[in-house]
């Protein structure tokens, strides 16, 4: 039981690692548009975008309960499963972060998870297809794959439509008038992208938590302690706090130039997707959803305003994410297993 309960304080150490480096890697989701219109300094927007990641932790489990219990059944796997598939998520967050590439935290988890299960599955006997069958076809992964799909497209949908309203609106003003009223309104925006990323991300690593600690108690059962809430909250605001600025550059000028219109449009549209899948109990993506909101958003432009092969990098390392983590993952708890024999 003590080394049961030595793994499960690491799980929860590592989970809160990896809420961490979700802030971090995510910081630019949030204020990468309003740093690059210089409506804020860097330092001055991931400090307030950390505190609106903290009150949006708060905004519900439904996310976590999808992580903890929908992907696989917790009273079925051990701590070193947990482990594997924070660790596998973790080493892909830091590459991806390191080469300042915006890609997801939240499927480098469900990766990393179903390479685990899978792996402990294979290694207890179960048939590898069938193993992985099971993992692909539960509603966690399911509605993860679905949100894959759909919220980036809502998203570049939701950008370009609102970008189109936003300059139909303004179209008799002058662009000194314009640019002014969208710097203070774009302040509003930020945080509601915010607020939007932590409702979503900050519930991943809840999820994961409660899942050891389901696992941990012998029960399918999910319930999220609030000390788990808080801890969630604090180590995501904190990541988030530090600025993931390799990033805030792809995300800020690589994919279009950004005016404070702009900036609203993507952030506002990007927030309302983000929003209503944590409503639903998706876990979706920030990063796909922002990026392709911003996408949205050059395209009414015209075209070529978006610079599509930094579009086109991005698209592969979304495609990537999940099966590499999830063989990383695998990976790792192979090794887990090797030296804990669990």
């Amino acid at each position: 039981m003590g080394s049961t309960a030595a793994l499960l304080a690491l799980v929860i150490v590592l989970a809160l690692v990896f809420d961490y480096i979700n802030g971090f890697h995510d910081t630019a989701n949030a204020v990468a548009t309003v740093v690059s219109t210089n409506v804020l300094p860097g330092r001055t927007a991931v400090l307030m975008a950390a505190a609106f990641n903290f009150g949006g932790a708060f905004a519900g489990v439904g996310v976590a309960k999808t992580i903890g219990g929908d992907i696989a059944d917790p009273a079925s796997i051990t701590q070193t499963v947990v482990a594997g598939a924070l660790l596998g998520a973790i080493a892909w967050n830091l590459l991806t972060w390191y080469y300042g590439i915006p890609s997801s935290s939240s499927h480098a988890l469900i990766g990393g998870i179903v390479g685990s299960v899978w792996c402990h599955e294979v290694l207890e006997s179960k048939p590898a297809g069938e193993a992985l069958w099971g993992l692909l076809s539960s509603r966690g992964v399911t509605l993860a794959l679905e949100a894959l799909v759909l919220s980036p497209l809502f998203g570049l949908l939701g950008g370009f439509a609102l970008m189109i309203v936003l300059l139909w609106i303004v179209r008799r003003m002058r662009p000194t008038a314009v640019n002014r009223g969208f710097r203070s309104l774009q302040l509003v925006s930020a945080g509601f992208m915010a607020f939007a990323h932590g409702s979503n991300d900050a519930q991943k690593s809840m999820g994961i938590i409660t899942m050891a600690l389901a696992a941990y108690a012998g029960t399918s059962e999910l319930h999220v302690p609030t000390w788990v809430i808080v801890s969630c909250a604090t180590a995501m605001a904190l990541g988030t706090a530090s600025g993931g600025w390799r990033i805030m550059k792809t995300m800020g000028h690589k994919i279009i130039r950004l005016r404070p219109i702009n900036g609203f449009a993507a952030e506002s549209a990007a927030a309302a997707v983000i929003l209503t899948a944590s409503h639903l109990h998706a876990p979706v993506s920030t990063t796909h959803v922002i990026a392709a909101s911003i996408m949205g958003v050059g395209a009414s432009k015209r075209v070529s305003a978006v610079r599509w092969g930094v579009a086109r990098n991005i698209l592969i390392a979304w495609v990537l994410t999940i099966p590499i983590s999830a063989a990383v993952s695998a990976g790792v708890y192979w090794l887990l297993w090797l030296m804990l024999g669990a």
